[in-house]
């Protein structure tokens, strides 16, 4: 695998990306980004971006709330809530010009599913755009009451009795998570697959949206759900279920949602997606102080927004983690950094753990070319441009596109460079 997973790809694969390069291409020379050096004005006054109702769009609601795209010059930036994530994927196809939208909060892997044809129809490839990300961890494993009694934690292992009991009763298990190949389905499968349980084989995966992740486990749709905030705390201020863990216990500092955007729309307006990367930024920083914390609960829990209580926002945005089976920890490092610890950059490394987790899973071929990949969607050069433009500290900017080795809860090491090492040392997967 080391060798297929190197610049060596097959020739299904060479003609499936060179189509997709020469759409980029194409994309590129219709609108270069030179076009429009003469004036650092947005060439437009807005767009249309997605969100789903989970706390790591607040960065998104955060700017459009304080005004912040309009005070980098794009006032008319529309904030507008998707049903799901395969509706953003829908509306991204469509565009904001096709009554669409032209970017989105977005599950980091979806750019890439959707810029390879793997989830769009008639597997189009529709060419995007990765700007920045817009937080790490704070998502949630939780699991059903019924299961309280065994125990489980991050040893998922712990959940293997109960479910071979319910399989041999003739009962289905059901893991749910938010959009196949997504951030979600793979916290997900990393857990499970951890514990000696195979997502694929021992247990069933089907898709719910966020929001509608707590009304589905109260009435038994599933044992198991991977989410987002504020879902998780939902769920336990209900009393439906608790959470197992943290996706921060899993990989501690582990990249979430990116804010992606259709490349052509990038190309066509690099001012104005630098002014929207710079008003994005800005809101980071506002929702990473702690003493915004409660204002953003509140700002979140509007109808227009999640139309939840605040409560069920704030707990874990500060770090305090009510799981739901006894255990309470307060005023961890578990909560969501939308800005420290270089949370804004898109570093590419990261993207690579993605792609290879779905060349685990069978999503992507396992020789797919991992770093050309990356370079055709990852844009840090254009966070690092705005960045400049909105005098970040030099500090904040990191010197390097890789984070470097990453290691998992499990004793398992990433390396960006290798990722054909990583793989080998799975024991559970998909792909051969």
């Amino acid at each position: 695998m080391k060798k297929m997973l190197s610049s060596s790809i097959s020739r299904r694969s060479i003609l499936k990306t060179s189509a997709t390069a020469t759409l980029i291409t194409a994309v590129r020379t219709a609108f270069p980004s030179g076009a429009f050096a003469a004036t650092s004005e947005p060439e437009v006054k807005g767009a249309k971006l997605g969100f789903i109702a989970l706390t790591d769009a607040a960065p998104l609601i955060v700017a459009s709330e304080k005004g912040l795209f309009a005070k980098h010059g794009m006032p008319d930036v529309e904030v507008l809530k998707q049903a799901s994530w395969g509706a953003t994927r829908d509306n991204l196809v469509l565009g904001g010009a096709s009554n669409g939208i032209d970017g989105a909060h977005i599950l980091t892997p979806m750019p890439y599913l959707m810029h390879t044809g793997k989830v769009t129809q008639n597997n189009v490839p529709v060419p995007m755009a990765i700007l920045a990300r817009l937080n790490l961890d704070s998502q949630g494993i939780s699991v059903a009451k019924d299961y309280a009694d065994t125990g489980v934690q991050l040893d998922a292992s712990k959940l293997k009795a109960a479910f071979e009991k319910k399989k041999a009763d003739g009962k289905e298990i059901k893991a749910a998570m938010t959009f196949p190949g997504g951030t979600h389905d793979l916290w997900l499968r990393y857990w499970l697959a951890a514990g000696g349980i195979d997502p694929d084989k021992d247990v069933s995966t089907i898709v719910v949206p966020p929001p509608q992740m707590v009304a589905n486990m109260k009435v038994g749709n599933m044992d198991v759900f991977c989410v987002g905030e504020p879902w998780n705390e939902q769920l336990v201020n209900q009393g439906i279920g608790f959470t197992a863990c943290t996706t921060g216990e899993l990989w501690k500092g582990h990249p979430e949602k990116a804010l992606g955007m259709r490349a052509d729309w990038v190309e066509k307006n690099p001012n104005a997606a630098k002014a929207m990367l710079m008003a994005v930024m800005e809101a980071q920083q506002w929702c990473d102080s702690m003493d915004n914390k409660e204002e953003m609960s509140t700002i979140l829990g509007k109808r227009q927004w999640f139309n939840v209580p605040p409560k069920d926002v704030l707990g874990r945005l500060k770090g305090d983690i009510n799981y739901g089976n006894g255990r309470v920890a307060h005023g961890t490092d578990l909560y969501m950094k939308f800005w420290k610890d270089a949370a804004s950059y898109p570093f590419q490394s990261h993207d690579s753990w993605f792609l290879a987790e779905n060349i685990r899973w069978g999503k992507f071929a396992p020789d797919t070319d991992i770093k050309a990949l990356v370079s055709q969607v990852n844009r840090e050069d254009l966070w690092r441009a705005a960045a400049k433009d909105l005098g970040v500290a030099a500090a904040d900017i990191p010197t390097s596109t890789s984070r470097g080795k990453e290691t998992f809860f499990d004793g398992k090491v990433f390396d960006p460079e290798n990722p054909s090492a990583y793989l080998d040392s799975l024991s559970i997967k998909a792909a051969s």
